[in-house]
């Protein structure tokens, strides 16, 4: 049965790359079906099939499968990490005691005692049944689906080690057949030594799965994030009534209200009262809007000051804030490359492996080399082949770069952001709150006159800010504490609020009003030259102007601004010694941007960008040849950080732009940025040595192994050694500065 519909399915059971690789296949075999399995986020986009005969055809595959929003992809993968964590801590507590003591007891004969032999396999046996239970599994679900992984060479090397062990122990091992060190020749029974390889490789490759699992447990976390934002009741307003409903009640066209410091529910249109809107989770920007009758509100914005009644423009999937989240779930599916050529080389590289080690051991049987001899040879290519390494590649370096990260404030969330961190030549940088304080300052206080007393004037206006919790009124105050004109704040009678321009009151007597120029002009204030200087030289200049009036009169005008951060300049020269182009991205106007643009040395400036419009800006980029790293913080940042070839989050960021991120820079200084980037970059290169060592070692080894050159112990050892070079090699990340 077909279905027009795209189905978006949870999978479950992938363990990499391979098996999506194999979903797909699978489903794309039937007539009229498309299908797209992103193993990063462990979901399929189907099309042409009806939901029951998708999912069937999936678990005819070995793999599960259920609609999204009906298994909870963040509870599925923290029960896969906890799993991961359970067998590999009891592998490790079991073989670290079966090394020990068994490689004491097999090369030292006078101390062992009767039973040593049974007593190892005896803690070999819950590592290599239950320990190594998913590499089985996988393995057992490859042959019956006719395809190879990785899993089949691990499953097969332990449960091979693990049987000849047992085998060569209960019809006892020769008595003048040893093994060849390097330095000697072993004594008999050494054959069990062969446990630890079974055990060792079981460690080894647990430990690089559960690190992978946690690398890749918040590829889906940025809906639930979106989720939180938006509001889950409105207050429908129907003949004057007032009635609290789940928001899929509310529709476009409905009348619904807002009080003070509830959330907005839907996009919408102001028609009654007046209020501040806090934008910042959307639009990223200080200063609030003055909503009043005939503004258009989005859902998600929070209301400061007042009641306001708004319409219904647009409700649920239509929202702009739904469209943020899909636009940055889009972007998210792009799918890694780095494991990726792992699993094609892998889906290659074992076929050929199995095959040459049946070749193997008929050639050594054949040829008169003994049933031992051949076993022997064969074994070893299959150890030494056990693609540990590859294994190990990503998931080590991933660890030891991203924990070197956390001791320097930065966060790198997966391979994505390793890959793309090689590529970018541009740096987008978002202005509020990212390249600026986010915090709105009073960058300069100019007197209209040469008798204006600035301090009074201060005094003043402070004091009609004195019980306000807009943005200005805390840059004013914070302006007139620091000429000391605020310890005895004087009282204000019949202050009132004029929405969307300010303030008036009476203050010892005097008629003040606070406010921007249409403030200004409507109450008919007298404005000398000085003080209309300063207002256009603010506007000018990208601030806000904000004038004081006196007895209806200009006395003197503020300039407030969202400052930039003081390393900002040094951070952008940084950027160009790394060969890195950089662009300004904010909402501000032309005027304000160019103005941060030159104080910061950016080669690009791009200005009043509404939100919806940052995520297009970014393809626009990458449209045009350009590799992007986007550097925000804002929930209206999130798609274009999703976007991006490489997205950037700072701390004081937003939880959901965050999640939208590869890499989360927690240090509160913007030089983290590229610190993230170089970081990146080397973990990225460590990545790519550990995966050519591994594939050299592997392809070198094979030939050795085969010719019977190496015994199964030496070979488990060399194998063993290829990984311990891994990791060391991934250990010297720690030394990164």
């Amino acid at each position: 049965m077909t279905s027009t519909e795209a189905l978006q399915l949870q999978i479950g059971g992938m363990t990499c790359s391979a098996c999506a690789t194999q979903i797909e296949k699978r489903l794309s075999r039937i007539d009229g079906v498309r299908a797209s399995v992103n193993y990063a986020t462990e979901q399929a986009v189907v099309t042409g099939l009806d939901l029951a005969t998708a999912v069937t055809a999936v678990e005819r595959a070995g793999y599960s499968a259920a609609p999204v929003g009906q298994v909870d992809p963040v509870i599925q993968t923290t029960r896969r990490i906890t799993a991961l964590r359970r067998r590999l801590v009891v592998a490790v507590l079991l073989t670290m005691p079966l090394m020990d003591i068994g490689l004491v007891l097999a090369l030292a004969p006078q101390l062992r005692f009767p039973g040593w032999d049974w007593l190892l396999v005896a803690l070999a046996l819950p590592v290599v049944v239950w320990c190594a239970g998913p590499f089985h599994r996988a393995m057992w679900s490859n042959l019956r689906h006719g395809t190879t992984s990785m899993d089949t060479l691990v499953s097969l090397g332990v449960l091979s080690s693990f049987t000849w062990s047992v085998v060569s122990i209960a019809i006892g091992a020769s008595d003048h057949e040893g093994y060849w060190l390097g330095y000697g020749i072993t004594p008999a029974g050494a054959d069990t030594l062969y446990l630890d390889v079974a055990a060792g490789v079981t460690c080894f490759l647990l430990a690089g799965r559960y690190f992978e699992a946690r690398a890749k447990r918040s590829a889906r976390s940025v809906l639930t994030a979106l989720g939180r934002l938006a509001a889950t009741r409105a207050r429908l307003l129907v003949d004057g009534v007032e009635t609290v409903v789940p928001i899929s009640d509310l529709h476009r066209g409905d009348l619904f209200v807002t009080l003070a410091g509830e959330t907005v529910a839907a996009d919408g249109e102001v028609v009654e009262g007046s209020s501040g809107i806090d934008t910042a989770m959307m639009t990223g920007e200080a200063m609030p809007v003055e909503a009043t009758r005939g503004t258009a509100v989005l859902g998600g914005t929070v209301s400061l000051t007042g009641r306001i009644v708004i319409r219904a423009t647009a409700v649920g999937s239509h929202s702009q804030l739904s469209q943020m989240a899909t636009m940055a779930e889009q972007a998210q599916a792009r799918k890694a490359n780095v494991q990726k050529l792992v699993d094609r080389v892998v889906q290659v590289f074992v076929p050929v492996v199995l095959g040459v080690v049946v070749v193997t051991f008929g050639a050594w049987w054949l040829t008169g080399g003994g049933l031992r001899h051949a076993m022997s040879a064969g074994l070893s290519v299959l150890i030494i082949a056990c693609p540990c390494a590859l294994g190990l590649a990503t998931p080590t370096a991933l660890m030891v770069g991203v924990g070197r990260g956390g001791q320097l404030g930065i966060l790198i969330k997966g391979p994505d952001a390793l890959e793309a961190s090689g590529r970018i030549d541009t740096v987008v940088l978002d202005k509020t709150g990212t390249v600026t304080t986010g915090t709105m300052t009073v960058t300069s206080l100019t007197a209209a006159g040469p008798a204006v007393d600035l301090d009074q004037a201060m005094r003043l206006a402070a004091a009609l800010e004195a019980g306000s919790t807009h943005p200005i009124a805390g840059a004013v105050l914070a302006a007139a504490r620091d000429r000391g004109v605020t310890d005895r704040p004087p009282s204000c009678t019949d202050l009132e609020t004029v929405a969307g321009r300010g303030l008036r009151g009476t203050v010892e007597g005097h008629r003040v009003i606070l406010g921007n120029p249409a403030m200004i002009t409507e109450n008919g204030l007298e404005t000398p030259a000085g003080a209309s200087d300063a207002l256009q030289t603010a506007v000018s200049h990208g601030a806000t102007p904000v004038a004081i009036g006196i007895d209806q009169r200009v006395v003197a005008v503020m300039a407030l601004a969202d400052t930039l951060r003081p390393e900002g300049p040094e951070v952008v020269a940084e950027l160009h010694r790394m060969g890195l182009r950089t662009v300004l991205l904010t909402g501000d106007t032309r005027a304000a941007g160019d103005r941060a643009g030159r104080a910061l040395g950016c080669d690009e400036v791009l200005a009043e960008v509404i939100p919806t419009e940052k995520a297009a800006v970014i393809e626009r980029l990458r449209e045009q040849g350009h590799r992007v790293a986007m550097v925000g913080d804002g929930i209206n940042d999130a798609a274009a950080l999703a976007s991006a070839d490489l997205g950037l989050a700072m701390v004081t960021g937003t939880d959901i732009a965050m999640r939208s991120a590869d890499i989360i820079c927690v240090r509160r200084h913007l030089g983290v940025v590229p610190d993230a980037i170089r970081l990146a970059r080397k973990t990225l290169r460590t990545i790519r040595g550990n995966l050519v060592w591994a594939f050299v070692y592997n392809i070198a080894a094979i030939p050795i192994a085969a010719a019977g050159l190496l015994n199964p112990l030496i070979s488990g050892l060399a194998m063993s050694l290829s990984s311990l070079l891994v990791v060391t090699n991934s250990l010297r990340l720690k030394s990164f500065e």
